[in-house]
């Protein structure tokens, strides 16, 4: 069965106050608090305080309106699958048991589940969601193809976000201090350079750069390093790579010098897409 099968058939038909039932997969019953334990597939790695205060303000004035999901682990034990805000919002307001739907989830099944509902609440920062597809793709055995399948995506949008993690930590974290959105940091993936993205996330703070004006900026900073590209040494003098028929006409030349002077040299000349290989034979 596909995984939001899977996730739709534990919706609730039914209610009781029992922590076991008949039917665990299909019915909403109240769990102990202490008995949940967080999800280690949680893809989100940060909450926000105050909407976990507004949350057990309504949680205190209207109860629990949407149950939470947990697979059970142990005799005694749920793994929470979604609904962690609700559990914190509960346990902030002293409640000692919460609403769940109780579901058989594996593992893979389970961190996918706890992405898409988080994906779906749109509660996931796009640096989240990357590492949330890092760990679904390295550590559960998807491919980029599956994974987009089960999350409604296309597969380049899925590896434009895994490409984002290819930015340091420090970079990051200046990105998530200064909400900066996911098209700034995509711009900051043309500087292969650590040092170059923090001079440009530098100006693009200081300047509260849009991502337009931060494009035109990073363009003028790559312009800059390829109008700086190193010389190459060659017989000790510096001479910049123009031509690379200067140096294959300087082999041939070489090698008709020794022909000339009765030396068998044999010379095997080979062009590729991207390098010319010289292979020259001269014998003992």
């Amino acid at each position: 069965m596909d995984i939001i099968a899977k996730f739709k058939a534990a919706l609730p038909i039914s209610y009781t106050d029992d922590t076991k039932t008949r039917d665990e997969q299909r019915t909403i019953v109240q769990i102990p608090i202490h008995m949940i334990k967080t999800n280690p597939y949680q893809p989100r790695r940060s909450f926000d305080e105050e909407s976990i205060v507004e949350l057990a303000n309504s949680v205190k004035k209207y109860g629990v309106i949407q149950p939470i999901t947990v697979r059970k682990t142990d005799e005694n034990q749920y793994e929470l699958i979604a609904g962690e805000r609700r559990v914190r919002a509960c346990s902030m307001v002293g409640m000692l048991k919460i609403p769940a739907i109780v579901t058989t989830l594996s593992d893979n099944d389970s961190a996918v589940v706890a992405l898409i509902e988080n994906i779906q609440r749109e509660n996931l920062s796009f640096m989240e969601e990357a590492e949330a597809f890092r760990n679904l793709l390295y550590n559960h055995g998807f491919t980029q193809e599956e994974l987009a399948k089960h999350l409604g995506k296309t597969q380049s949008s899925v590896a434009n976000k895994v490409r984002l993690l290819k930015l340091s930590s420090p970079v990051r974290e200046i990105i998530k201090d200064n909400a900066l959105t996911e098209r700034h940091a995509r711009a900051l993936l043309r500087l292969e350079d650590e040092n170059l993205q923090l001079k440009a996330l530098e100006k693009i703070t200081d300047e509260n750069l849009n991502v337009q004006q931060t494009d035109e900026f990073i363009d003028e900073m790559v312009k800059e390093k390829q109008s700086k590209k190193p010389e190459i040494t060659v017989f000790g003098k510096k001479r910049v790579l123009k031509d690379a028929r200067l140096f294959t006409n300087t082999l041939r030349h070489a090698v008709d010098i020794m022909k000339k002077n009765g030396i068998e040299v044999e010379s095997i000349e080979n062009e590729y897409d991207n390098y010319y290989e010289y292979i020259i034979h001269v014998p003992k």
